[in-house]
């Protein structure tokens, strides 16, 4: 079953627009999203990333490093494992064994270079191979020499000295968030925050409320507003780049950091912008971003600029005006571009489903959407999918000189299937995929224990840190997938560090316990006790989801923690079966039935090694096999429990990256299981 029949677990309903979370995953339509469709294009394309129209395929470039983050992007929202095997092939065309990047200079002191290191980063969270964080950390310690201006900005790039592009910050501070996340150094998110708000104070143009290109700080460039250090004109990409830097970083970035805030309110400063100057008929943005045609022209009419009418642009046919000039409005050359509108569909709708920017947003989003399929999107004669109309490049100075002026940036050319613009439809697509469930779990918290699983490991740089069944592990042992299932309602994941307080757990309406430790897995591991069973029982009786997933008897604890357990009736029999030998799949298959109350659909699963367990009282079997309870559920108070005998949504079985065959749905499932929660919450 390829990537196509995939899709069909999780349902076209879900990018269909359908307007009810029952919908969700409900669809069986074979057809695939726009976004998967043009993944599966890349992969016959560009095999290991190797770029035809880039100006040097196969070497290190940040034009890749979009291209794979879409990929990545596609992984998370689909988890088809044929992305990221995508994603690893084209990063091991550089890591070597050793850790060292084939073809880096290091003397060019330039932003693009870093962008890639995303990807790097990526393959080493989920590998865990060192090689692949001595990569990143030679990119970390390469921003640590970049240059900067007097105020501390980084130089886009050693030949433009004082200047911040906002290009860079998407280059640069993403890659930066994620490492000083993953490698626990908080210290550099001030720094994080530093490089976007200064942008954000420096290049914003008052009038329009939007960023410029480029600053001068020395205010000496040729294409320098004197006054200010400015560029002159508001190119879409360059907003573009900021915007998505913005959300990415955001994603990284502490809850509780000072300047969180800042970040969210530049983001939604910068969206109003970019909203206002959408263009109301295709829902496009133009090249020149605030320039585009007025009310009342051509495309208004329905007519286009030959003449025909009711036929979408052709990115690629020139309109008269300058020679390089495409999809041009009659009057001043202007014209919708590919990337920019790509963008901003990724910022605003991952904007929205994070929580950073209003509902109302979405629609703009979708609007976006369904202008780029329009007017950019065709087939080629080999049956894959073509995106027209990216401009291939954009900058300021250089030789030959590019002025930043309005001439400047519409005589820009465009190309089809430029990586940047198919990286950026694919983040899009990623967003506009889970944007039917985004609305129903906003201002929800869904936390995740590690006290009574509070398993650690070391790191490649040597660091102590917690893993197997957290939000933030991305290796086999992680939940990071089932905590995707959760963002995809909009739902805030959270950690429990500690013992459960009645404090902590008033601000989640969601908590996941999973394989309580044992001496051999935590040599101090935290049992469950009398407190903390009274705290979650009175939590899930004002109204709290409990969701408790056992293990097997030699994984996991029995005695203590069904004491808190058996108070809603669930009592987790210390056995272990579902061993599975070798391959033999079928030994660990489970199958779950539609309408059980929690699972909406049919699912194909797999639990291997896992106990079973006894109901009574208000308890009740959800799923059985073999005369066993494998899953069960307690309405208790307000509030909810459900129980499964297995931790199995975690990554080794719901990524997709492994031999498990694809027809067993986990992600799927998963993503059921999170919906029935969300609704459940108080």
């Amino acid at each position: 079953m390829g990537r196509f029949a995939v899709w069909a677990v999780f349902g076209w309903a879900l990018i269909q627009g359908v307007g009810s979370h029952d919908a969700v995953g409900q669809g069986l339509a074979t057809q695939a999203s726009p976004s998967q469709v043009m993944a599966q294009t890349v992969l016959k394309q560009w095999p290991d990333g190797v770029i035809s129209t880039t100006g040097h395929p196969g070497e290190w470039g940040y034009e890749e490093g979009v291209l794979l983050d879409g990929m990545v992007a596609e992984w998370h929202a689909t988890a088809d494992g044929q992305d990221f095997a995508y994603v690893k092939a084209a990063v091991d065309k550089y890591v070597t064994d050793d850790g060292t990047i084939k073809g880096y200079k290091t003397d060019g002191h330039t932003l693009d270079d870093i962008e890639m290191g995303r990807a790097v980063l990526l393959v080493y969270r989920v590998t865990q191979q060192a090689k692949y964080y001595k990569a990143a950390k030679f990119l970390e310690d390469q921003l640590a020499v970049q240059p900067r201006t007097a105020s501390g900005g980084y130089w886009h790039k050693q030949i433009y000295p004082n200047q911040m592009w906002l290009d860079g910050a998407y280059m640069a501070e993403p890659f930066r968030a994620a490492y000083a996340a993953t490698f626990q150094q908080p210290g550099e998110f001030d720094d994080i925050a530093h490089q976007l708000l200064l942008m954000d104070e420096k290049m914003r143009d008052p009038k329009t409320g939007l960023l410029k290109h480029g600053w001068d700080e020395s205010k000496t460039m040729a294409w320098a507003d004197k006054d200010t250090g400015l560029s002159p004109e508001i190119w879409s990409r360059a907003v573009g780049w900021y915007a998505m830097a913005l959300v990415e970083v955001l994603d990284w970035m502490p809850v509780d950091h000072p300047q969180r805030a800042a970040l969210v309110a530049a983001l939604q400063r910068t969206m109003i912008g970019v909203v206002e100057f959408q263009d109301s008929q295709t829902g496009l943005w133009w090249q020149v971003l605030n320039r585009g045609p007025k009310r009342g022209q051509f495309h208004n009419k329905g007519v286009q600029p030959d003449g025909n009418t009711n036929k979408a642009l052709d990115p690629n046919q020139s309109y008269g005006g300058p020679a390089h000039s495409t999809v041009a409005d009659m009057s001043n050359e202007n014209y919708p571009e590919t990337s920019a509108s790509c963008m901003f569909v990724y910022a605003l709708a991952k904007g929205v489903r994070m929580g950073y920017l209003p509902q109302g947003d979405e629609g703009a989003a979708r609007r976006g959407w369904e202008g780029i399929q329009k007017t950019f999107v065709t087939t080629g004669t080999d049956g894959l999918m073509v995106l027209n109309g990216t401009v291939k490049v954009g900058g300021l100075g250089g030789t030959p000189y590019r002025s930043g002026s309005y001439g400047y940036y519409v005589g820009e050319k465009t190309q089809a299937n430029d990586a940047k613009g198919v990286g950026a439809f694919l983040l899009a697509g990623s967003e506009i995929e889970q944007a039917t469930t985004e609305a129903f779990g906003q201002g929800k918290t869904v936390l995740v224990d590690a006290w009574f699983n509070s398993q650690t490991r070391k790191n490649a740089a040597g660091q102590t840190e917690l893993f197997h069944y957290k939000w933030d592990d991305d290796a086999n042992s992680g939940f990071a997938f089932f905590g995707r299932a959760f963002q995809r309602y909009g739902v805030k994941l959270a950690t429990e560090t500690t013992a459960p307080t009645a404090a902590d757990l008033k601000k989640a309406q969601i908590y996941v316990l999973a394989s309580p430790d044992i001496p051999v897995k935590n040599p101090a591991p935290h049992y469950m006790d009398q407190a903390s069973g009274d705290v979650i029982e009175a939590w899930v009786k004002a109204g709290g989801v409990l969701v408790l997933m056992e293990n097997d008897v030699t994984n996991s604890e029995f005695e203590h923690f069904n004491t808190m357990s058996e108070r809603f009736g669930i009592h987790f029999n210390p056995v272990i079966r579902n061993k599975v030998i070798d391959n033999k799949w079928e030994m660990g298959t489970v199958m779950i039935p539609a309408g059980t109350g929690v699972f909406e659909r049919p699912h194909k699963a797999y639990l291997k090694e896992i106990c079973t367990i006894r109901v009574s009282g208000r308890a009740k079997a959800v799923v059985t096999d073999q005369g066993d309870v494998l899953m069960a559920m307690a309405k208790y108070g307000k509030g909810t429990v459900f129980a499964v005998v297995d931790p199995w949504v975690y990554n080794e079985y719901t990524d997709r990256r492994n031999k498990l065959p694809v027809e067993y749905d986990t992600f799927g499932a998963a993503i059921d299981l999170a919906g029935w929660a969300v609704r459940q919450a108080k």
